[in-house]
């Protein structure tokens, strides 16, 4: 009986570091014939990655996890303790489970795994997805023997250890499911809002203060995130003609809703948009202010693949109107979906794939 070839997934905290880890094990699933090949996910404790992971079959352990600010802050004292703990909690897990790959695409909760493994001599894979490198990249980098980027213009940041492959979402996306369960209206124009992976207040109350002007000329998927829904009301769905409102979709509901959306509202987290691009759909995008999201977004707007909106300076009635007039003009509609299909590297799992393959040889 051969031995099963173990990977170690390892991030979360938002969704954003998971999806992309989700994609990469989903596409070794569907090249191994013969179940060679098993996974266990190391993740926080409180963070929405369980659910996603136990979704999909995955084993989960959670640890502790601390947060490196690049800033002075008191927490970060705690935080360092944290760190620590995670740290021989990951080493007594490998020690145990005996992974032979360990991949994180970012999040501090991975941090603290990656340095056990370089320890215990597991090789590491570290996928870069924002333009912006995040801290914890900065801090796993140096213990990788391989990092994945997203832009071509972060081979600089990582230097002879990086290599451009895009960044990979779910084959699901490509498997329409018909009908829609979301029983759309025929005719109606319909967006799918969702906030990001933890839900963005600002958006749910944005769409609250939008939602009965929107309903005039449109129908809504709204996800808002996990209990941050109250702002328009309780239960999920709300009940509201023309109206959906999810705190949470799976992957495959997910993937359906943005295959069915004419327009889509986000956050600029890179997995998101990514999926977005592969399925060339126009989008609006409200970045978290001050925030590497800005830097996500520039690339979408200097392209004109996005519309991208000012958080600081965004009320209802500018997004109403913006989306009123996107909805009107077919000829603007088309540009984006096409600038937008142009951000997408072709072939991104099968090229992390074959990264992976060599590293476990």
């Amino acid at each position: 009986m051969l031995r099963k070839k173990k990977i170690l997934l390892s991030g979360g905290g938002t969704a954003g570091s998971v999806s992309p880890l989700l994609a990469i094990a989903d596409e070794i699933r569907s090249r191994d014939d013969k179940g060679n090949f098993e996974f266990l996910w190391v993740g926080t404790r409180q963070g929405i990655e369980k659910r996603m992971v136990e979704k999909e079959g995955i084993m989960f352990k959670s640890i502790f996890s601390g947060k490196l600010r690049r800033y002075f802050n008191w927490k970060n004292i705690t935080d360092i303790a944290l760190l620590k703990l995670g740290f021989w909690q990951s080493f007594f897990i490998m020690l145990r489970w005996r992974p032979i790959l360990v991949i994180s695409a970012g999040g501090f909760v991975s941090v603290p795994v990656v340095w056990a493994a370089w320890i215990l001599r597991i090789p590491c894979l570290i996928h870069q997805q924002d333009f912006r490198p995040g801290l914890a990249n900065k801090l796993m980098a140096p213990f990788a023997k391989i990092v994945t980027v997203t832009f071509e213009k972060s081979l600089n940041d990582y230097g002879k250890k990086a290599v451009w492959t895009g960044n990979p979402v779910r084959k699901s996306l490509s498997e329409p499911s018909i009908p829609s369960s979301f029983n759309l209206k025929p005719g109606l124009p319909s967006i799918l809002i969702v906030g990001g992976g933890t839900g963005a207040m600002f958006i749910n109350q944005l769409v609250s203060d939008s939602i009965h002007d929107l309903l005039k000329f449109s129908q809504v998927i709204h996800v808002t995130g996990k209990n941050k829904n109250s702002s328009i009301n309780s239960g999920s769905p709300v009940k509201m003609k023309n109206y959906q409102c999810y705190e949470f979709l799976p992957a495959d509901k997910m993937a359906e809703a943005e295959r069915i959306a004419d327009l889509v509202i986000t956050r600029a987290g890179m997995s998101f948009l990514s999926e977005l691009s592969i399925l060339a759909k126009p989008i609006i995008i409200i970045p978290i202010p001050d925030s590497h999201q800005e830097d996500n977004a520039k690339i979408y707007a200097d392209h004109e693949a996005a519309v991208v909106l000012s958080q600081k300076s965004l009320t209802p009635e500018v997004l109403i109107n913006k989306i009123e007039n996107l909805l009107s003009n077919p000829a603007i509609m088309a540009g984006l979906k096409n600038n937008i299909s142009q951000l997408s590297k072709p072939r991104t799992r099968e090229e992390i794939f074959r990264i992976i393959y060599k590293l476990i040889q």
